[in-house]
Order: C-alpha cells, then structure tokens, then sequence
C-alpha cells in the first residue's frame, strides 16, 4: 500500500464520526438515500449489502456530478469519490474498512449488545417455555422497547413498550399463552414464557431490542418434543410367503424414525413407512414388515424421537405354525388366524383384568389393616404416656412440694401433712376457777384438736399439753375462738435453766397473736418487754385458728382455719428452751 493510500484512509477514518450528520446533505441527491441507511442498520450484511449498492450506483454512471457540489466538505467528500471512483481500491481494500468503520461507529453508538443461549431450548409438548434473553453489558431494559418475533417483525410473539406489553400486534396463536419474565430487566435479563408448547411452536425466535435508534437482536431456538403413544405391532396375515407386521403410534413430534429389529437385535428393513400430521401438527407413523423367516420369535418395533433420542417399544411374537406353507390347510390358516388373536386377546385381557382386581383388593385389606394396627399402636402409646406424663407430673409436684413447703405459705390442711397433732387438754385448776357450767366443764376435758373455748372471765393460760413439752420436731394444734372479743393465743418459752413449769407466766417469753375488739397484733415480750409488735390487718375475725411450731427451724406460724388463709409468722425466732402452747380469753395488759 503507497503512503498517499495510507493517508487517505486515515482521513477517511477521522471523517467516519460525523457520517451520520454529515451523509444528509453531502454527496449526490441520488446517493442520500443509500448512504443514511448505513448509519440505521444493525447489521454487517446489510452495511456490506448498501456500500455495494453505492459502489454500483457510482459505476453506473449515477449521479456523475463532483461530490464537492452537493454541498459537503471538500477535502472530504474527494476522498470518497476517488477511493469509490477506483474500483480496485474498492475491491481491495476499501469495503473492509467501511465495513468495520461503520460497524465500529454503531457499536459506539447503541452501547449495547444481545445475547441468546448457545444451545436449542428443549421442552416436552405441553409444558410451559421460558427463552431468555441478556442484554451485555447489564443495563436496564424497562425504558426500552423488547419485542419477541419469529419469521418477521410483525405480527410479533409479544410486544413490551413503556412498561407493559402491548396486545395490539401479538398475534393470535399466543395470546393468552405468552408473557414476559422481567424479574431480571433492571438487569437487562427478559425471558419470554410460553404456556402449553404446542408443535407449531418449534424452531426460532428473536428478541429485539430498541432504545431509541439503537436496535439489536438475538435469535433463539426452541425445540418441542412430542412423546406420543407406545406402538401397536399386530399382524395382518400371511404376504409373499410371510407374515405381514404392522407398527403405527401418533402423537410424535417432530417426525419420529422407526426402526425394526429381530430378537438378537439384528435391525430389519421396514417394506413401507408413512407419517401424516393432524391439525395440531402431531405425527401419526404407519410402517409394516413382512416376515418371512419363521425362526425369528419376537419381531420388535421401536419408534424413536429425533432430537431427544427417547423411544417406546413393543414387541410381538410369531408362532412358527402361523407362516404360510404348502398345504391344504392353507386357506383355513388364513382366516382363522385374526380369530385365534381375537380370541387369545380377549382371554388375555379377561385374566388381566380378574388379576389387577384381586390384587387391588388383597392391596386395600392390606392397608386397612396396617392402618388399624398403626391407630392401636398409637392409641396405647398415647396412654402409656399420658399415665407416664400424670404420674411424672405427681412426683415433680410432691418432690416440688416438699423442697418449698417451708417457704411458701400453702393452705394448712397441706401443711399437716408435714406435721404432728399435739394433744392439748384443759387446765383443770384454771377451768374451775373460771367455770362452773358442767356441761362446758365437761366439754374442756375432751383431748382433742378443736378446742371450744366461750369463758372469757380467764386471766391465764387454758391449755396445757399431756406430754411434758415440746424441745424438738414439727407439731400443730388447733384453737375454737368464735366470736371472743378478746383473746391471747400462741406459746410461751419456759428458761434453759428452769425445767419444771412455773404457774408465774409473767417470767416466761411470749409470741403470741392478741386480738382485742376488732384489732390484731402480733407481739413477742419478755418481762413485759416488748421485742416486737406488729399491727395486723385482718378483714374476717377467724372463728378457728390453727397454730404450726417447726422446733428446728424456729417458726411459729398461725392459720385461719375456716378460710385456708395464712395471718402471720415468727419466723425470725430463735428457741433454747421448752415450748408450750398458751391460750386466754383476755388480751395482754401490756403499753403500746
């Protein structure tokens, strides 16, 4: 290549970024039209298809006029007559670098490509396809206009144009079975979804895509395969010395091949073969054989789906006495033979039909069965972990029960089961001192836990208990108080060093309840020294009062009785001596 060549190729070059501005009104007027369409193709071919329209137009002797008087640059347009003008520069050199100037150019322009998987879409006739399409590099697609066609432009596939697809072009066998995936467009990702493949939609679809003049396309190819029915293989009678064998199936799509093979699989030339479509566009195959060789036992027949390779078999046999031979019975062979296959078919099918009855029938008691045994099973299990559950549930609440009974306040008819009844009975001497009823002087001699107690003239305690005293262990008894309007109930603590019980209670160290009126106190005092007192709130008078003394925990604890209710505790006591339970029908005389 000269240097004066180079140079006009490299001026060439530096002109090709204004072609689009610059091809309208420079050149001949009957050039312009070919030469824009350079600019609006999306395509190699039809660039290389146009320059070569130029070329002949411009060596036909059109439009002969210098480029320079239509009114673009000189320098430029020179150029291009003369390298145009030359037809072996042309040839040579000058329609590849166009050609890759150009395409350069709109790649430039339209920023974006189309991609199409490389391998054929494969779906089963019926089910639903999905033919994606990538824009490279990812960008989004929303604002652009997708459209989905086969063989040309419009009608079209689908149509999507501002944000939804348009109906108005689709054409009529996809509406209602077609929609646009667009999970990914953001991305640049579309897929056009068709719902029950049928066979006429088999073979190629371009998705176009159009930002405004900037279009490119990909193509995509879908293949639908058809599985259709299990060949019928029977037998038509007695041709050429032979048995005639007919194979048919339908339902196959695309054309499917049969193929003919003996038992040890040696494959057999079929003596015709026909395939006819239905209006859904399915394949119905027809191919027979005639059989000659009474040796061969098993003929097969398999039909075969081109583009899956899935086939479907069937097989007959051939009795040996059923080919035709040289004898008088001949004829007869020949008619009674569709009757012996009748016949033989029908007892068939009868025996088949008994056998699938029976065994669904054996199959159904069977699973009653297993179903009764399985609600047994459960049931029992349901019950031995109910009872597991009830008696865990007992045992958790015992042992629950005897870890806290100290410190919760439960109902005292529970708290008794952790204690001892103390026997208390009246002191004699201070009863006669204080009544002389004998029906009540009787009823205070009564050993028991319910003391009824209406004498409220005493000064000092009125019950004493049959053992000596309490120095160890958990003991409870119970105290009638009714309707007293005063009243002292509790214990007293007897010195360490004094071991015989002393008639003056003034020496002893009292904790007690004391009622007086419709007031309630607790008081623990010494040598009329009070330790503690505290003011009770008690809403219902307790009409019987049951007291629990724990020696080792050194707890004093009263409860109502009649109402289940816990009224108070000394649980900050602390014993060294003998306890012994006191009652009176006076409060104590002690100051507040």
């Amino acid at each position: 290549m000269t240097q004066s060549k180079v140079l006009k190729v490299a001026r060439v070059k530096t002109k090709m970024g204004s072609i689009r501005d610059g091809l309208e009104t420079c050149c001949s007027q009957n050039l312009q039209p070919h030469l824009w369409m350079l600019t609006t193709r999306t395509t190699r071919y039809q660039l290389s298809l146009e320059l070569g329209l130029v070329v002949a137009l411009r060596r036909s002797g059109v439009s002969r006029k210098p480029l320079a008087q239509s009114g673009c640059e000189k320098e430029m347009c020179g150029d291009v007559e003369k390298m145009v003008g030359s037809p072996g520069y042309y040839a040579g050199f000058l329609l590849p670098v166009l050609l890759l100037q150009v395409s350069t150019w709109y790649s430039t322009v339209s920023g974006f490509s189309v991609k199409g998987p490389v391998e054929p879409i494969v779906v089963l006739l019926g089910a639903d396809a999905t033919l994606p399409c990538q824009l490279l590099p990812e960008q989004s697609a929303t604002h652009m206009h997708i459209r989905w066609h086969r063989a040309q432009l419009s009608p079209a596939v689908l149509v999507y144009q501002n944000g939804q697809e348009q109906s108005g072009e689709q054409m009529l066998e996809y509406r209602g079975r077609t929609e646009l995936v667009r999970d990914s467009i953001s991305k640049g990702g579309v897929a056009l979804l068709i719902q029950h493949v049928r066979a006429s939609d088999h073979g190629q679809y371009w998705c176009h895509f159009k930002d405004g003049h900037s279009s490119q396309e990909a193509v995509v190819e879908l293949h639908v395969i058809g599985l259709g029915s299990v060949p019928r293989v029977h037998m038509m009678g007695p041709e050429d010395g032979g048995i005639r064998v007919l194979c048919s199936a339908e339902g196959w799509f695309p054309k499917p091949r049969v193929q003919w093979s003996d038992m040890m699989g040696v494959k057999l030339q079929s003596l015709t073969e026909s395939h006819t479509q239905d209006e859904d566009g399915l394949f119905h195959v027809e191919a027979s054989l005639v059989v000659t060789d009474s040796s061969l036992g098993n003929v097969t027949c398999s039909i075969q789906n081109p583009l899956s390779g899935q086939e479907k078999v069937s097989a007959i046999f051939l009795p040996e006495p059923f080919f035709p031979r040289m004898s008088p019975w001949k004829a007869a062979l020949v008619g009674t033979v569709p009757v012996l296959v009748l016949l033989l078919t029908g007892i068939s099918y009868i025996g088949w039909r008994e056998h699938e009855a029976k065994e669904r029938e054996v199959k159904k008691r069977k699973k009653e069965s297993q179903e009764r045994d399985q609600m047994e099973n459960e049931k029992e299990l349901a019950l031995k972990a109910k009872g597991k559950l009830e008696q865990q549930d007992k045992s958790d609440r015992k042992a629950l029960y005897d870890e806290v009974w100290k410190k919760a306040l439960l109902y005292p008819d529970w708290r008794k089961e952790q204690f001892q009844p103390a026997t208390v009975t009246v002191n004699q001497e201070i009863f006669h001192q204080n009544n002389s009823d004998p029906e009540r002087k009787e009823n205070f001699k009564e050993e028991t836990h319910d003391l009824s107690l209406r004498d409220k003239q005493g000064d000092c305690n009125l019950i004493t208990l049959n053992q000596q005293d309490f120095t160890s262990g958990k003991h409870y008894w119970e105290v009638d108080v009714k309707d007293a309007d005063e009243w002292t109930l509790g214990i007293y603590e007897n010195p360490t060093d004094s071991r015989e019980l002393s008639k003056d209670l003034k020496n002893k160290k009292f904790r007690v309840l004391e009622k007086k009126g419709c007031e309630y106190r607790a008081l623990t005092y010494y040598l009329q020294n009070i330790s503690l007192q505290e003011c009770l709130l008690i809403k219902k008078c307790p009409q019987k009062i049951v007291t629990f003394l724990d020696y080792e925990d050194n707890d004093i604890s009263f409860y109502d009785m009649t109402e289940g209710t816990h009224i108070f505790s000394f649980t900050q006591a602390s014993f060294s001596g003998s306890l012994y339970p006191y009652f009176n029908l006076k409060s104590m005389k002690l100051s507040l």
